[in-house]
């Protein structure tokens, strides 16, 4: 799909989409609990429809109203292979929660998740009892539990969501089990786990993100679960009404433990005008200038930094790119490649640090790389182009905000 975005003010309201990273979360938790879970503000994405794809095929059992979805738990796998797309967290999530069933089950995927290293499992979940066979560090990889528990050391330099996967299932293992973590970055995506197993009578303890101690013999219970907000999808819109008009997004809850809060900040430090009035938020356009920001916990901002960047007098310098390698693209090039193509200058030189000059938006045509945040990015960057901006393989949208052209569209007030 190709879209074109012409030079424009936006002005307005939406509400946010469902988190998927919180959704995904929930929909394992479901799985695993006894009973029947209602998971409410479920708006769908290819993510979350892969989480519960391989959630029925471990065994739940899935009805929807709506919004409202209503899942029986019970790990009772119903096929031998889980296919979860596209889905980097459901691939280190249902992994472990997987290893708990006594006979082989593989996990799959298709396209960018295929070329996304794994290896970072294998000695763990050995060290469990799981008998694992990668394909050379990467999907497929097939698992025989059960989880027997234990004491392991766990690498989450790379990624917090094999963890995640981890202390999800750890509680129903066999016996007690402490994770002892050497570097943990995205420690906010930890704490969304923690606070969703919580939240389903679940209880991990969590030593200064570098012990984790889960008693085993817990069980997940059936509750009413609402899935807040999304401040990743949020996050390109919020930009949007800093550089080219107002605002304003619902449903966004200024406490979540989601990194991408982080936006806020962001915005803040660039000089925009934001009013935040319970769980919505209103950003306008204001003079901004060149900021310093830290997104070595929240890597999604990048792309929405980076056009932030582009609109603000002077350099800014975002830090955290070693974070971007193993995305659906290699985003520190992604980000260089959709500004470069517009006539920004970008330096990614220093390692781990993105600079970028502010300077005028020239039209273009650029490519998603398959990238729904580079998709997204270059449709914000559009409104202030000096003509038009040309996305190639917009659908990429379609992974986590399916929604996003109709909200960007309700928005927008061409010049």
């Amino acid at each position: 799909m190709i879209k074109e975005i012409k030079r424009s003010a936006v002005r307005g309201a939406i509400v946010a989409p469902a988190s998927k990273s919180f959704a995904q979360r929930a929909i394992a938790a479901a799985l695993l609990a006894d009973g029947t879970t209602t998971l409410e503000n479920m708006t769908l994405c290819e993510d979350t429809e892969a989480a519960l794809d391989t959630a029925k095929r471990l065994g739940a059992e899935i009805v929807h109203n709506g919004r409202t979805y209503i899942i029986k738990g019970g790990l009772r796998p119903q096929a031998e292979v889980l296919n979860i797309g596209e889905a980097g967290l459901s691939t280190r999530l249902f992994t472990p929660i997987a290893s708990l069933y006594d006979e082989p089950l593989t996990i799959t995927g298709r396209g960018s998740i295929l070329k996304r290293p794994i290896s970072m499992i294998e000695k763990p979940l050995r060290d469990l009892g799981v008998e694992v066979k990668t394909t050379g560090g990467y999907l497929p990889v097939t698992v025989c539990g059960p989880l027997r528990g234990g004491e392991i050391e766990v690498d989450g330099s790379m990624s917090s969501q094999f963890i995640t996967g981890l202390l999800m299932a750890l509680p129903l293992a066999g016996s007690d089990s402490v994770l002892n973590v050497g570097v943990l970055n995205s420690k906010p995506y930890i704490d969304m786990t923690i606070q969703v197993a919580k939240s389903f009578g679940v209880d991990i303890v969590n030593g200064d993100y570098k012990k984790f101690t889960i008693k085993s013999g817990q069980k997940y219970n059936s509750i009413i679960y609402n899935v807040e907000g999304d401040w990743s999808g949020a996050s390109c819109i919020l930009v949007a009404g800093a550089i080219a008009g107002e605002v304003q997004i619902g449903n966004l809850d200024k406490n979540s433990a989601q990194a991408d809060k982080e936006i806020i900040a962001a915005l803040k430090k660039a000089g925009a005008d934001v009013v935040g009035n319970g769980n919505t938020v209103i950003v306008r356009k204001n003079t901004l200038h060149g900021f310093e920001f830290d997104a070595t916990d929240c890597p999604d901002l990048f792309p929405a930094l980076a056009v932030l960047a582009v609109n603000c007098m002077g350099v800014t310098t975002i830090k955290g790119t070693k974070r971007l390698t193993n995305k659906e693209s290699d985003r520190a090039e992604t980000v260089a490649y959709m500004l470069s193509s517009m006539g920004i200058s970008v330096d990614i030189s220093e390692a781990d640090l993105m600079k970028i000059k502010g300077g005028a938006i020239k039209s273009a045509t650029v490519d998603s790389f398959n990238d729904h945040r580079i998709a997204m990015a270059s449709a914000v960057a559009g409104l202030v182009s000096d003509g038009r901006i040309v996305i190639k393989g917009a659908e990429a949208v379609n992974k986590s905000y399916p929604s996003f052209w109709d909200d960007l569209a309700s928005l927008v007030n061409i010049l």
